[in-house]
């Protein structure tokens, strides 16, 4: 089993628009954005929402639970093997992120997954997602 602690994670960079949203991972809670205009919650954290362009936009915590849409095991891009997928929320939204903490060959497209913060280089905590 290969775990996120052994390999190092890139800091992210952190903005005005994304501040409330690292500084939540720090106490293990995922946000995600939702706008009060269209009532819709969007992904990738930005300060527009992506369907009806409103600033009408709110942080609200996330369940931490999803499925893999789908992934890819990198075993030879680097010297630790790490997995790269999209999950798709319980609200709907799709991240890119990485699955850590489990066997990567026993993954499979449609398991159930939680979310578990890993520190980075800095040690802002990263979201990041593990098998139920």
């Amino acid at each position: 089993m290969t775990t996120a602690s052994t390999r190092t994670i890139p800091s992210p960079d952190i903005w005005p628009d994304n501040k409330e949203f690292w500084a939540a991972t720090q106490s293990g809670k995922l946000l995600i954005k939702h706008c009060r205009s269209c009532n819709q919650p969007h992904w990738y954290p930005r300060p527009l929402c992506p369907f009806c362009l409103s600033e009408q936009t709110e942080w609200q915590e996330a369940a931490g639970t999803g499925t893999i849409y789908t992934l890819s095991v990198g075993r030879r891009v680097g010297p630790v093997p790490y997995v790269i997928a999209y999950v798709t929320l319980d609200e709907g939204v799709s991240m890119l992120t990485n699955i850590v903490d489990c066997d990567f060959d026993a993954l499979r497209i449609g398991d159930r997954v939680k979310v578990v913060m890993k520190p980075s280089e800095n040690g802002t905590m990263v979201p990041m997602f593990t098998p139920v």
